[in-house]
């Protein structure tokens, strides 16, 4: 009877766990969906590509594509427990790891931008030209690698050899194989995120100085800047929450392994997948430009926007 009532709960449980897998394939279609139909209304465009603001946000939702992708793939793996070889699961790691870090990184360049918009208007087209923009993007994933290579060299200098040809599920949690590396990830996020939000909270200060002296049409763009720096700042703590699940998913696992799974589907959901395409679907339609554009894109070029609004 007692086997009867383990097999009977085994069962639940992995039914529970199909359930979950289908909910996670829906939702990430329907992201995936709205997040390329963004990329196609960006690329319509040439003001678009060519304009740094704009050419930042592509990145934002090209980073956040690209992490719903691997993340889901990895899932799908993991469900079906079908392991890797180390090597290729570094491979995936590398990839998940710089483009986590590239969408906060990003955000911060984007406040930085329009803080030159407003403050120092008359350099904004030297300093925010399509040239720098590209600049820019390339520092941004520059900065966004520093922390995957920390990691992975505290990993390297501590794995034995024989790790390399093993296969085993691609798990984040087996490239920290001691405590103390545990800690110094934890460190390298605090720091990266204390850094983004000292720079956010600079601008808003330095926007909201601007917006007290402005008047008109000035002072309506200034007000325009700072909901926009504070939807950066939602975004940045999303990111931050993210980043923050795995320790304290860890801390839960100590206590209650049901819980722990529980708590790990809901992370996964709402600090996860749910801001890489929220999160840019919002800020797209705020701004007038990318949401005339994206009615065309998604009424198949049926939409024609007012000219005279449009200007």
């Amino acid at each position: 009877m007692a086997d009867n009532n383990s097999e009977a709960g085994g069962e639940t449980v992995y039914i529970r766990k199909d359930e979950r897998l289908i909910i996670v394939q829906f939702l990430v279609l329907i992201f995936l969906c709205i997040n390329v139909l963004l990329i196609v209304t960006i690329c319509s465009k040439a003001h678009f590509y060519t304009t740094m603001r704009y050419m930042l946000f592509a990145v934002t939702v090209l980073s956040d594509s690209l992490i719903l992708i691997m993340s889901d793939i990895l899932v799908i793996l993991n469900h079906f427990n079908v392991t890797m070889n180390i090597a290729f699961c570094v491979c995936i790691y590398i990839t998940l790891v710089v483009f986590t870090f590239v969408t906060p990184v990003t955000l911060t360049a984007m406040t930085l931008e329009r803080y030159v918009a407003i403050c120092k208007p008359l350099r904004h087209g030297e300093l925010c030209s399509t040239r720098s923009a590209l600049h820019c993007i390339l520092i941004i994933h520059s900065l966004s690698s520093v922390p995957c290579i920390i990691v992975l060299s505290n990993f390297f200098a501590t794995a034995p050899f024989s790790l390399y040809s093993q296969h085993r599920l691609c798990l984040m949690g087996i490239f920290v194989l001691l405590r103390w590396q545990d800690d110094v990830k934890l460190a390298v996020y605090q720091c990266y995120f204390l850094i983004m939000s000292a720079t956010i909270c600079f601008s808003y200060v330095k926007i909201m100085k601007v917006a007290k002296d402005a008047s008109g049409e000035d002072k309506k763009s200034t007000r325009r800047g700072l909901r926009t720096l504070v939807l950066h700042s939602f975004q940045l703590l999303l990111c931050l929450i993210q980043l923050w699940c795995p320790f304290i998913e860890n801390a839960v696992l100590q206590i209650n392994f049901k819980l722990y799974v529980e708590i790990r589907f809901f992370d996964y959901i709402m600090f996860y997948l749910a801001p890489r395409c929220l999160s840019p679907l919002i800020y797209g339609l705020r701004d007038k430009k990318v949401s005339l554009a994206l009615k065309q894109s998604a009424l198949f070029g049926f939409h024609r926007p007012n000219v005279q609004n449009s200007i």
